[in-house]
């Protein structure tokens, strides 16, 4: 097993060396103002384009990064920054004594823009909820009260047989 392991790393080494040997040499011809500007693809040049993009995902190979889901990751740092800028302005207000006014208003508005949909509704679209539709229509695979009650085997009291 640990020979296996050291012939993988050995090998992992070599190729690693090529690639960034490889990746000197695009490097230097780019340099070269003797090349024409349009680069025709070669199958080399297309090889070198999948070593590249694979070297460049080396952190999703790891645990971390399959951990972190690199690709899927939630905070970009635009929202990062919106969070920094968040937290100051709270530590501002709430020097000027006006910090649960101004995180009460944070709360109205974060709740204001997580219940809008990032895009606008087409026309003849239903809502989820049926008081927003035309003529309170329910979507498809909403329960009733009728339905409940039918289920239930609740009868009405004027519909009962005495027995």
């Amino acid at each position: 097993m640990e020979q296996k392991l050291a012939e993988f790393r050995a090998r992992r080494r070599a190729e690693m060396e090529a690639e960034k040997s490889a990746q000197k040499a695009t490097r230097e011809s780019q340099k070269d103002p003797t090349e024409p500007l349009v680069e025709a693809d070669t199958p080399d040049s297309a090889a070198e384009k999948l070593k590249e993009k694979e070297s460049s995902e080396w952190l999703l190979d790891s645990a971390l990064g399959r951990w972190l889901g690199v690709q899927r990751l939630a905070f970009t740092n635009l929202t990062l920054l919106k969070v920094l800028l968040w937290l100051v302005l709270l530590g501002l207000f709430s020097e000027l004594e006006f910090g649960l006014p101004f995180f009460l208003l944070s709360l109205f508005y974060w709740i204001y823009e997580g219940l809008r949909s990032p895009t606008a509704r087409q026309p003849g679209e239903l809502s989820a909820y049926s008081v927003f539709n035309p003529d309170c229509q329910p979507i498809l695979g909403t329960l009733t009260a009728e339905q409940l009650e039918g289920e239930m085997g609740y009868r009405p009291m004027a519909n009962r047989v005495r027995s």
